[in-house]
């Protein structure tokens, strides 16, 4: 039905991908796509860069130079990639990355990365600054599903409030995976991401949709890493025993920020083998601030889920440890609540979601955390400048819907103070008893 035949009221339900069944839409070629920088180990010297070409492409390279004013680039430094290959819905592919080091600090290098006879455009990105100097970085919760149509908003919007963010955080599940359109789904959650890709240094963690189930509703049935992850992103090689791909550490401006896999640890059982890596590298943190991101929440919003191999592994490292911020999704809600000992201003736990799928509070929630919401799209702006820490998150529209802030120079010393003013009224919405949907009504 044509946009204005449609009755009044009526809603159209968007398709998980906009690309129409036969089309390749994301067909790999010989010009470069899917450019993204992820953080080094220290990304006040370097960072790392991957992208896409067609299967025909081998070893390019990348070029950078420090950007100045002029379109002439002058003398450009070099660096090879390694080259994977991956066949998807799309064709035969090839994934490459590099990692760029002996970079100076708080520095704008220019870069462009090599195809098939062609060239990206110039990209540019900025190293770490001195660890006391103020940074701004977003998280965002699981895009997942309907990135093009409803995600692209979020993302665009969280730009909009913090141009002047150099991190991205990204809780898991980019995309919903497995279904035959995996391909399909990267490529739109890279045009989501636009010109974020390459502004900020991206960081992940990975969620249950990275995975796939091999031999699923059988015996045999296991857990089994996609192909898109390990070559989408040029992660820091410092991960856990038993989660190499999938966990890492890096440090950028003033924070420690640890990466787990949730997936790996409640089923292929690293759980122990994350905690006792977490707290080696959380006990080795020089700076003071530090920040967990994994997929999968300590303390679960949603109706029906308990991680518990999380809750008895991993979060007595959070709390001895004093993590300020535990970044969540999963749970496709948005929920906050203290740690263990709620008169300590950390850690923060936190789930947000910025995709178009919704689920459920669950009662626990509903009496353990606030805020919460249901049915919104959200983003996080988080400012670190000397001794404060400040959090906001917002919806959509841009609107201010959480905020507080952590005061001190010390986890010892720290103070937590709630901002209300400006907050819009709490989301929450009538169901009909169901998990997953959207719900029949939400009010403010």
């Amino acid at each position: 039905m044509p946009l204005h035949a449609m009755a009044a009221g009526e809603t159209r339900v968007e398709p998980n991908t906009l690309v129409p069944e036969g089309v390749m839409r994301y067909a790999p070629s010989v010009f470069p796509d899917r450019i993204v920088a992820s953080p080094a180990q220290d990304a006040s010297t370097g960072f790392g860069v991957s992208w896409r070409t067609a299967a025909s492409v081998e070893a390019p390279i990348v070029e950078l130079v420090i950007a100045g004013d002029s379109p002439d680039m002058g003398a450009r430094r070099r660096i090879a990639a390694r080259s994977t290959s991956l066949e998807g819905e799309n064709g035969a592919a090839q994934f490459h990355r590099a990692e760029v080091d002996g970079l100076q600090p708080d520095t704008l290098y220019a870069w462009r990365v090599q195809g098939g006879g062609t060239w990206s455009p110039w990209m540019q990105t900025r190293t770490a600054a001195a660890a006391d100097a103020p940074l701004t970085l977003l998280y965002f919760g699981d895009t997942q599903n309907k990135n093009a149509s409803l995600s692209t908003r979020v993302l665009r919007e969280a730009h909009r409030q913090a141009p002047d963010a150099k991190l991205a955080l990204f809780a898991g599940d980019l995309v919903s995976g497995g279904d035959g359109e995996d391909d399909n789904e990267w490529g739109e959650w890279f045009d989501a991401v636009g010109p974020l890709a390459t502004m900020v240094v991206n960081a992940p963690a990975p969620g249950n949709h990275e995975y796939w189930e091999e031999f699923e509703d059988t015996p045999q049935e296991r857990r089994v890493l996609g192909g898109h992850w390990p070559r989408t992103f040029a992660l820091p090689a410092n991960g856990a025993p038993g989660a190499e791909q999938t966990s890492y550490w890096f440090d950028y401006q003033g924070v420690r920020v640890v990466v787990l896999d949730g997936t790996s640890a409640l089923d292929l059982g690293t759980a122990e083998a994350q905690a006792a890596w977490l707290d080696r590298t959380l006990a080795a943190n020089p700076h003071p601030w530090s920040i967990a991101l994994i997929h999968q929440p300590m303390y679960s919003p949603r109706q029906d889920r308990d991680n518990v191999a999380l809750r008895e592994q991993v979060l007595p490292v959070l709390e001895r440890r004093r993590v300020d911020l535990v970044l969540q999704g999963h749970d496709h809600v948005y929920g906050r609540r203290p740690g263990e000992d709620a008169k300590r201003a950390t850690p923060q736990y936190l789930v947000s979601v910025v995709g178009a799928k919704q689920y459920r509070l669950s009662d626990g929630a509903r009496r353990d955390m606030a805020p919460t919401a249901e049915d919104t799209q959200l983003f996080q702006v988080i400012r670190l400048d000397g001794d404060t820490l400040h959090y906001e998150s917002r919806t959509a529209t841009g609107r201010l819907y959480d905020a507080f802030e952590i005061r001190g120079a010390t986890p010892e010393t720290r103070t937590l103070h709630e901002i209300t003013e400006g907050r819009i009224a709490p989301r929450d919405c009538a169901r009909d008893e169901t998990l997953k949907g959207r719900a029949d009504r939400c009010w403010e």
